[in-house]
């Protein structure tokens, strides 16, 4: 017969103090092997002293006008774009809003030519003056891809892009190159 609160769990599915004792056995043996099998010094795992850092994106003053405020990193992310074995970063700003959607930028930095000095900016993918939002920013191998978001006419509200496009640049020849995709289509 079943109690109100449901069938009686078979004897062999209630812990029991044994049960607690080999899981905690086990799991100590576990992490002692881990610790004793684990790597022998530091420097196995670090990265080459050769390898430098990328370009901080928000050291960077960028060619938006955003009045008096300072233009906004969006994302940043970076990779190896040129093949010279230095990472680079690709950034996406654009001023500073409260409301509404600003126009964005993204643009490519490169370390920067001397100590202390700011990365530079070595191209701009997409410019404010385009009037795009930008989404998606990733960097695989040597491409930069991102969608962007348009408007197909003026009436439509700055917070509504009615337009998406998925968009590569891949580097060739000295400089970025727009790989060919699809129109635009509506949002």
């Amino acid at each position: 017969m079943q109690s109100p609160a449901g069938p009686e769990p078979h004897p062999h599915t209630r812990p029991r103090p044994v049960h607690w004792l080999a899981t905690t056995a086990a799991l100590a043996g576990v992490i002692a092997g881990v610790a004793l099998l684990g790597p022998g010094d530091a420097t196995a795992t670090a990265p080459p002293a050769t390898a430098a850092a990328a370009p901080d994106a928000r050291a960077v003053r960028y060619p938006v006008h955003c009045g008096p405020a300072r233009a906004e990193v969006v994302r940043a992310v970076a990779g190896d774009l040129d093949g010279d074995g230095r990472a680079e970063t690709a950034a996406v700003v654009r001023c500073p809003a409260g409301a509404g959607t600003p126009p964005s930028g993204v643009y490519v930095l490169a370390p920067a030519a001397a100590p202390g000095a700011a990365p530079r900016i070595v191209a701009t993918l997409v410019d404010p003056g385009q009037k795009m939002n930008v989404t998606g920013l990733t960097v695989t191998e040597r491409t930069v891809s991102a969608t962007l978001l348009g408007y197909s006419a003026a009436a439509v509200p700055r917070c509504c892009p009615d337009l998406r496009r998925a968009v590569k640049w891949r580097w060739r020849e000295g400089k970025f190159a727009l790989t060919p995709l699809p129109v635009a289509t509506r949002a």
